[in-house]
Order: C-alpha cells, then sequence, then structure tokens
C-alpha cells in the first residue's frame, strides 16, 4: 500500500479506528526490522551506528560472523590493515550481537592489554543497556552488573574481558574472540627474538584455549605482524594435525591486487601511499598488506639478482657467507654440523 493511498484511507476513518491502524503499522515495521537484524550482523551495525561507513570488506566480515553466531563456523581467522574497523567489529558490536541473539552464551574477550579488553567490554556492556538495542533483543543486564570487564546477562550469560597473559581459570567460553594479540611493543622486540611471539603462544595454549566449551567457537581478527604471530602459529599447527580445513581464513590487504584501496569509501590510495612512503617496507607488507613472508619485505629482495653470463667468476671483493642453522631451544631440532 502506498503512502498516499494510506494516508487517503486514515483520512476516511474514525480518529480511533485510524490510531489504531497506524499502531498496528508500526508493530509490523518494527518486527520486519526485528527479523531482518536477527539474520544479519550488517543490518545490526547499521542500526546501531549510523555513522557507519560501509566497505566491501565489512560485508565479508558481516557473513562471516552470521556463520559464527548461528553455529555453522567454528574457526575463523581475519587478518587486515590498522584502522580498518577490525575492532569495532570483532570486539565491541560482534559480542553484543551474539548476547542478543544467545543471551546464555559465555565470551570470552581477549587483547594484548587488560585496559584494551576492558574498554571494549565496557562498551558492549553500555550498548546492550541503551533503548536502541533492547528494541531489538530480548537480552538484559544482570541488576548487579557493574563491571565493565566482567558482566552477566539475565538470561545466565558472561562477559569476560581479558589481557594477554592474564589468568582465566575458572571460565568457560562458547565464543572465544581475540583481537590484536600483539602490541607495536612486541613486533619491535620481535626483529630481533621470537620470545615475545612465543609467550603469546603458550599462553593460549595454556589459557584461553582450554576455556573453550564443546561446541564453542573460536575468533582470531587481528594485523599480521611477523610468520611467529598467532595467526602464524595457528595456520602451521592446524597443518601439522591436518586440521586446516577447520579454519576459514580471511585476508585483507590495504592495497588490492588490482591497485586500487580496500577500503576506497574512507582510506584513498593517496593515503595509504603516504604511510607506505613512512614505514619500512617490512612494516609495510606485514601489517598493511597482511604478507610478513612477502619477497618484497626481505633484506634482499628477489629483483635485485641478476644473472652472471660469463664463464668465469668476477673478481670479489669480499665473500659474505649466510648460515641458517637450525638451533632453536627445542629438543626436536636438527643437528648442525
Amino acid at each position: 500500500m502506498k503512502p498516499k493511498n494510506i494516508d487517503q484511507l486514515l483520512a476516511s476513518m474514525p480518529e480511533a479506528e485510524a490510531r489504531l491502524l497506524l499502531d498496528l503499522l508500526e508493530k509490523h515495521q518494527a518486527n520486519t526490522e526485528r527479523r531482518l537484524i536477527h539474520n544479519d550482523f550488517m543490518e545490526f551495525v547499521k542500526k546501531v551506528w549510523p555513522q557507519f561507513i560501509m566497505g566491501r570488506h565489512h560485508r565479508i566480515m558481516a557473513d562471516a560472523f552470521n556463520d559464527v553466531v548461528s553455529g555453522k563456523l567454528k574457526r575463523l581467522i581475519i587478518n587486515m590493515p590498522p584502522r580498518h574497523t577490525k575492532s569495532e567489529f570483532a570486539s565491541y558490536l560482534l559480542p553484543a550481537y551474539c548476547l542478543g541473539l544467545h543471551g546464555e552464551k559465555k565470551i570470552i574477550m581477549a587483547s594484548h592489554t587488560a585496559e584494551l579488553a576492558v574498554g571494549f567490554g565496557r562498551k558492549v556492556r553500555n550498548l546492550v543497556d541503551k533503548p536502541v538495542y533492547q528494541s531489538i533483543f530480548p537480552t538484559r543486564l544482570q541488576v548487579d552488573s557493574k563491571a565493565a570487564g566482567r558482566w552477566n546477562t539475565s538470561d545466565g550469560g558472561i562477559y569476560f574481558a581479558i589481557g594477554v597473559g592474564g589468568a582465566v581459570t575458572g571460565q568457560g567460553a562458547d565464543l572465544l574472540i581475540i583481537d590484536d594479540p600483539h602490541s607495536e611493543q612486541d613486533a619491535m622486540v620481535g626483529v630481533y627474538s621470537t620470545d615475545v611471539y612465543d609467550r603469546v603462544w603458550d599462553w593460549f595454549v595454556a589459557g584461553p584455549r582450554q576455556r573453550l566449551q564443546p561446541g564453542g567457537a573460536i575468533v582470531v581478527v587481528a594485523t599480521r605482524w611477523a610468520k611467529a604471530d598467532l595467526t602464524g602459529r595457528l595456520l602451521e599447527q592446524a597443518r601439522k594435525n591436518n586440521e586446516l580445513n577447520e579454519w576459514r581464513v580471511i585476508q585483507f590487504p590495504a592495497i588490492m591486487p588490482s591497485g586500487e584501496p580496500l577500503w576506497p569509501e574512507f582510506w584513498t590510495k593517496k593515503e595509504l601511499d603516504k604511510v607506505r612512503a613512512d614505514i619500512p617496507n617490512s612494516r609495510w607488507m606485514a601489517q598493511y598488506q597482511q604478507s610478513p613472508t612477502s619477497e618484497s619485505g626481505a633484506i634482499i629482495k628477489k629483483d635485485d639478482w641478476q644473472l652472471w653470463t660469463k664463464s668465469r667468476a668476477p673478481e670479489c671483493a669480499c665473500i659474505i657467507s649466510s648460515w641458517d642453522t637450525a638451533f632453536t631451544k627445542k629438543s626436536r631440532s636438527d643437528y648442525s654440523a
């Protein structure tokens, strides 16, 4: 029915009947909107974040999150550049959406510092308590839920925020979200040693991974830093155990193979080129292109090598010998002689 026809119909009806019809129409519209939101994470984002600037990568993330929340997907890794809505989606809106549909779920959310994780916990808690959220979902905060880093829903659900390295003893997780487990400081130290990456891996294996309940899901959303970062370790472990097909891996480079930016609505090619010019190429390839082992990130690039076509070797001022031995802290390392 077109609005003009509705107006004509209302004008022809008694006032009481017209008011009743308007009320029914508003309820129908609200119910239709709720059904759309309950079936699509992206519709939820648009509802609670009107200023959101959507990019094509957000639709891909939303589809993956829909599968996680519905139980179709149990293992998800998304690698993407800084300032592309990574944390707003994964640490803020995803747990709020999941608890809206499943108020009884237990969620553990971790980031590289406890302060950052608790900050997102506060944002999620405040959103759940807003009228716009409560007009969509039946989930409510438990009356005594005051702490930002740990609070409960009236249906028995739990939200628990923690920094990497923190204890999760006694907690269970239907959904484990890890958002940027490595910091800029880790990256600087990691140039010289993998110890910082080892510590994150050891914490993950001994802590959060063991808190996952049967049928629970793991979502890792991070910027790549090095081959030994959490993403790299998870995929290496999955390959060793023939479990790689369990993971859905989505990688978003800041500049696509076509040469166009991933999110042109917000990050122009000109702005990204400025960033690229200001940081080391290895950082650009890891953090922005999600390729920490790229040839162009090497000290001696592939394009620098040239073919010597003469039969006699040239006179050399010096000879550089580079040895990549197998020494590590692990007992199963290869022998070196």
